[in-house]
């Protein structure tokens, strides 16, 4: 039996490049930061164009096209007798799922289920399994505990997942992990007509209080612990089946599945169940397409300022090599440098994050930090100042300061001491400050969320290369991946320093 593999824990310069490394950073006092030389508020009840400039920050292109068709249907893919679920299934951002109500089920119950599925030759990325519709929001969705069906051509990948409703990950597959190497090596499964068995089982009772996931696909068996500290966390599952994976347009692929047996319960397929369903048969064109950027101002109201108009949307990592891959959306600014104190505050609002994505909020330059470049090194751009918004998924999503100077590496502070952040909704307030005299004359940076702080001590070599911005708002990041919703309002940022 394979064991489970544990979720990448990764740092923001290197995410899904190199093996994670953890900056472990004292949590230190706050002490007074100079008041900066002159700040600017924005409430954003009327576009704030032209002080405000964007580059690659609304769509452009033309919207993909995606279809969705799966549900019941009386045919036999994937059983001996007429009657299965199943069908043409595309990510997209937008949800789509075919489930059968349960009642609710939690970490502390055992539940399973079982039957037949058939992946015909092609693509795909499909969820299956335990889910809450209340929140799918995201490719791993928070209170989930499902399979992972990976079409690829002539052959397909198995893996399953679950997520707390804190949106903290695990996962397994149907293959072996080789921990030393950081490698999954996944079962080749024939794509085609090949009916496989499979069974997804939780059991809360597993060795020292932790649940055990077990998954079967055919003769292959894999096995994941839900470890205590997540299962505080919670979830809470009110469905079983098919859901689509939630991140921008991809790809479609088909799946059945027969001879469905859920928590013990035979279901009856000979005719329609009458499951619940939500966008299951949709044709409809997105402009949610990797990697389009779609940030600016709007006349809503998500962050929570006293008025309607704020700034944000949809933001996808970036990527140095291509000039179409970098964008921003930022306040022009007098020239500003690391030799003066900088400071901004706001409100601040997640709404959807997708897993391996990061917003980057802060001061950066206008051209050096979208600047065109081959390296991988450094997901920070050049010349930023700010905070990151991202995960890991095993730890769900933090908020943290990052600073990188015009050249060299970024200095961040991440650990499990920072704020964490939830894609739910809420409205946060938040406040950043850069003390030139902190950390002995390095520089130290402060952020807060809610009136929790995280302190970023900067090095030498980075208050001696500089940097030089000239914006504030949203900037991508320089190595690539899935994209988040985030809205900011009531903002107060320097403009000058005097």
């Amino acid at each position: 039996m394979a064991r489970c593999r544990p979720l990448k824990t990764l740092s923001v310069s290197s995410w899904r490049l190199r093996r994670c490394r953890i900056y472990l950073l004292p949590f230190l006092c706050l002490s007074p930061v100079p008041l900066p030389a002159a700040e600017r508020d924005q409430t954003f009840d009327v576009d704030p164009v032209p002080s405000w400039d964007g580059h690659n920050n609304r769509p452009a292109g033309d919207p993909r096209e995606v279809v969705q068709d799966f549900g019941y249907r009386e045919t036999k893919n994937s059983t001996a007798t007429r009657g299965e679920i199943g069908g043409i299934i595309t990510p997209a951002g937008e949800a789509a799922w075919y489930a059968a109500k349960l009642a609710p089920l939690t970490f502390n119950d055992k539940f399973s289920a079982s039957g037949t599925m058939v992946v015909p030759v092609g693509g795909g990325n499909t969820l299956v399994g335990f889910f809450n519709p209340a929140t799918t929001k995201e490719w791993r969705t928070a209170n989930s505990l499902v399979w992972r069906i990976n079409g690829r051509g002539e052959i397909f990948h198995a893996h399953f997942e679950y997520m707390t409703k804190k949106w903290r990950a695990g996962a397994g597959i149907i293959g072996r992990y080789d921990q030393e190497a950081d490698r999954m090596h996944p079962v080749e499964n024939r794509s085609g007509d090949i009916i496989y068995p499979w069974s997804l089982e939780y059991n809360p009772h597993g060795k020292n209080g932790n649940g055990i996931i077990t998954a079967k696909l055919g003769t292959h068996s894999a096995a994941c612990m839900v470890t205590s500290e997540l299962r505080e966390d919670g979830a809470l599952f009110t469905h079983f089946g098919i859901l689509n994976v939630i991140k921008s347009v991809d790809g479609s692929g088909r799946l059945f599945l027969g001879d469905l047996t859920i928590n013990g319960k035979k279901q009856n397929l000979s005719h329609d169940p009458g499951w619940e369903r939500h966008n299951n048969r949709a044709n409809y064109r997105t402009t949610q397409v990797r990697p389009w950027f779609d940030v600016g101002w709007s006349k809503s109201n998500n962050a929570g300022g006293n008025h309607p108009g704020e700034i944000g949307g949809h933001f996808y990592r970036g990527d140095c090599r291509e000039a179409s891959r970098l964008g921003y959306y930022g306040a022009r600014l007098g020239t500003l440098t690391l030799d003066r104190p900088l400071r901004a505050r706001g409100r601040i609002s997640f709404h959807r994050g997708v897993s391996d994505s990061t917003t980057l909020i802060g001061f950066f330059h206008h051209q050096r930090s979208i600047r065109v470049n081959e390296s991988q090194k450094n997901a920070i751009p050049e010349s930023f100042l700010g905070f990151a918004l991202e995960g890991p998924s095993s730890e769900g999503f933090f908020i943290y300061p990052v600073c990188r100077p015009r050249s060299g590496d970024a200095k961040v502070g991440l650990d499990r001491t920072c704020p964490r952040i939830y894609p739910d909704g809420s409205s946060h307030e938040w406040t950043l400050d850069y003390d030139p005299a902190g950390a002995g004359g390095r520089g130290s940076l402060i952020l807060s969320l809610d009136g929790k702080s995280k302190t970023l001590e900067l090095v030498e070599a980075t208050r001696s290369t500089g940097a030089t911005f000239d914006r504030f708002g949203f900037v991508s990041t320089w190595i690539d991946g899935n994209g988040q919703t985030v809205y900011l309002d009531d903002l107060a940022f320097t403009a000058r320093q005097d």
